[in-house]
């Protein structure tokens, strides 16, 4: 595929011929990613999966917004990204990407709700009744009302995780991103995790990109890529 042609198709991730390179002009300089092309359509639930080193951290990175790429185009939601500044890739980032993890991130000594809420008060700039209705309708989809105004260090590693997903839900995200989310789990809730992001996927038409070593998870999802030296297969 050629990585000079414009993206103008509205699905809501597309990669085109990305690569991405480190040292850049130095004698060690290495490409890490070579030519990757990835689409992925509204409501579609994507595993990933490959070897450490393989550049899969990279890739959800580039993805992300997080690191540009050296080569090639993305866009997300149909708005072609390499051409952006830092402001406009930090608004697009906060609006249409949402971020969950191996380690959840939570800040332990506020609530659950208050957690949920910071990502709406990034964008509002101060608390208000819609911000904290929005984010206990979140942990109420997670299945934890009851723990709303408990301190997020006292939940459970499971239930840890399922705030970090309501939070990475607060912008409504067109794309999810969870890198190793049960990683950290032991099996019922991991496989807990994973149902919730599932029933999202299919609920609110949330494309998630799954980043998992489990191939038993992996063989759950819509499809799978694997990641190998760099490229996708």
């Amino acid at each position: 595929m050629d990585s000079t042609a414009r993206i103008t198709t509205p699905q809501v991730l597309q990669l085109q011929g990305v690569c991405k390179s480190f040292n850049l002009g130095q004698p060690n300089e290495i490409e890490i990613l070579h030519h990757i092309d990835l689409t992925l359509e509204r409501g579609e639930f994507c595993g990933v999966m490959g070897p450490s080193g393989s550049g899969k951290s990279t890739l959800l990175n580039i993805i992300g917004l997080l690191d540009r790429p050296t080569q090639g185009q993305l866009a997300i939601g149909g708005e072609e990204t390499t051409g952006l500044d830092d402001h406009a890739l930090t608004r697009l980032r906060g609006h249409a990407i949402g971020f969950v993890f191996q380690h959840h991130h939570l800040l332990n000594a506020f609530s659950a709700q208050e957690n949920v809420m910071m990502p709406l008060l990034g964008a509002a700039g101060f608390p208000n009744r819609q911000i904290a209705q929005r984010a206990a309708e979140l942990l109420d989809k997670v299945g934890l009302s009851s723990f709303a105004h408990q301190a997020a260090g006292s939940l459970s590693g499971g239930q840890q995780q399922r705030v970090a997903v309501a939070r990475a839900l607060a912008m409504n995200p067109a794309l999810l991103l969870a890198d190793e989310p049960t990683g950290n789990l032991d099996s019922k809730s991991a496989d807990t995790v994973f149902e919730l992001l599932r029933r999202v996927s299919h609920e609110q038409g949330t494309t998630v990109l799954f980043v998992t070593h489990n191939p038993e998870l992996a063989s759950r999802c819509d499809k799978t890529i694997q990641v190998v030296d760099g490229r996708v297969i």
